[in-house]
């Protein structure tokens, strides 16, 4: 069963939850105004459909591949990232200084929520350049902005996130990839990153990596980790690629799901350091990282949004053509199984439990929003406060109903949902 975009329910959740009607009237929203936010999903809608729909299954039964360094992306990946730079998605929310729409973060979040529920591996590529052009615009020199935010905004250069290793995890006091200063103000960094989505791919000519790294005299634990951007390639002074730096991908994960999606392990410096550039100051690269972490933790919300909301429609449209059992008060022998107690039951719980995390994390956006663009103060301040209350909020809760919501959808298709060719279980496993 394709996915469809539920755009009004988006719109509908947009002003239930996160006051765009509110926001358009008090100016939060103004560039949202005359049917703007509504039109853009439309749009987006077509790209989700008609582009990363079909590709769904292919990447999860191909999947990324790697041999010698390089990583080949599943089938019509490429032609799809160049339909997203073309259509200008990976500038939804930048700043228009350096070429992007700079529109809010609830019109991304219901992009987000489309585009991740028709093909969620593809999109954890743009999730993490959306992060890394926020911490940039944040934190970064003006160097750094000039060099590397125009490329980002527009998709030509897409970034990753580069904080975990085997040693450090979610606690990234044993950190211990290292930075040395070098005499021209840049860093030679050495060390070695797990986890790293989309760290090489062939989608793009040159992978912006924001890499936490310690300097040899940093102070211990996480007060002592700098934050720098190591690309791909080398930039010359007139914007044009220069020479690989000494960064490689060592090989990708085998994993349970998000097959298309390349999950890579990094080597930095293995032949005389990669070069990086230093985002903010030395020793406080964690706080300049958490702009990033923050959006992706979103972005982990509106995934287990969209991945109840795909499982759900596939789920719904099988218990209407499967035919098990007689219904009560059926006058045919055979009953669609959507009309047994049982399965209303499920499908309902999958539909009220992705409303509530789309709720959740429309809501997260809307406060985003207001932190950055309230006109008063005290507004954003409190705002900016109660968004870094629902922000780990939105991806827990979303997180889970994501997981809850694709179990049911196995369970609705019954033993077939145990089946790989039904596609159920893709949606459960990703």
């Amino acid at each position: 069963m394709a996915y469809r975009a539920p755009v009004s329910e988006m719109v509908f959740m947009m002003n239930a939850a996160a006051g765009l009607q509110e926001g358009i009237a008090d100016g939060v929203y103004a560039d949202l105004a005359d049917g703007m936010a509504e039109a853009t999903l439309n749009e987006a809608a077509k790209y989700a459909e008609n582009v990363l729909g079909p590709l769904h299954r292919v990447g999860d039964q191909v999947g990324s591949k790697w041999k010698d360094g390089a990583v080949t992306t599943p089938p019509g990946w490429i032609e799809a990232y160049a339909q997203f730079v073309e259509g200008g998605w990976q500038s939804v929310t930048g700043s228009p200084d350096h070429g992007g729409m700079g529109l809010p973060q609830v019109l991304l979040a219901g992009c987000m929520d489309m585009w991740s529920a028709a093909n969620m591996a593809f999109m954890l590529g743009p999730v993490l350049t959306f992060g890394a052009i926020d911490a940039l615009e944040a934190h970064a020199s003006d160097e750094i902005k000039h060099t590397y935010l125009e490329k980002m905004i527009s998709g030509v250069w897409p970034a990753t996130m580069n904080l975990t290793e085997p040693g450090a995890g979610s606690d990234l006091n044993p950190l211990r990839t290292r930075a040395e200063r070098q005499a021209d103000g840049t860093y030679k960094i050495f060390g070695q990153k797990i986890f790293i989505t989309y760290g090489e791919h062939d989608m793009a000519e040159n992978i912006v990596h924001l890499v936490l790294a310690r300097l040899p005299d940093a102070p211990a634990g996480t007060r002592g980790i700098s934050l720098f951007v190591v690309p791909k390639f080398m930039v010359n002074a007139d914007g044009s690629l220069g020479a690989r730096n000494d960064v490689r991908c060592a090989g990708i994960e085998h994993k349970l799901g998000i097959h298309g999606s390349p999950t890579c392990i990094m080597v930095y410096g293995d032949e005389g350091g990669a070069i990086g550039y230093l985002v903010g100051e030395e020793n406080k690269g964690l706080a300049c990282m958490f702009t990033m972490m923050n959006d992706a933790r979103l972005a982990t919300g509106l995934q287990g949004v969209a991945i109840g909301e795909a499982s759900y429609q596939h789920a719904l449209a099988y218990a209407n053509e499967r035919k098990q059992g007689k219904a009560a008060g059926a006058t045919t022998p055979l009953s669609a199984i959507i009309a047994h107690p049982d399965v209303k039951r499920m499908l309902m719980t999958m539909k009220a439990l992705t409303l509530s995390a789309r709720a959740v994390c429309y809501l997260t956006a809307g406060v985003i929003d207001r932190s950055r663009r309230a006109k008063d103060p005290a507004a954003r301040k409190a705002a900016a406060e109660r968004a870094g209350l629902l922000t780990p909020i939105a991806k827990a809760y979303s997180g889970d109903i994501g997981n809850e919501v694709s179990s049911l959808g196995v369970q609705v298709h019954g033993g077939m949902g145990f089946i790989e060719e039904t596609g159920a279980a893709q949606f459960m496993r990703d």
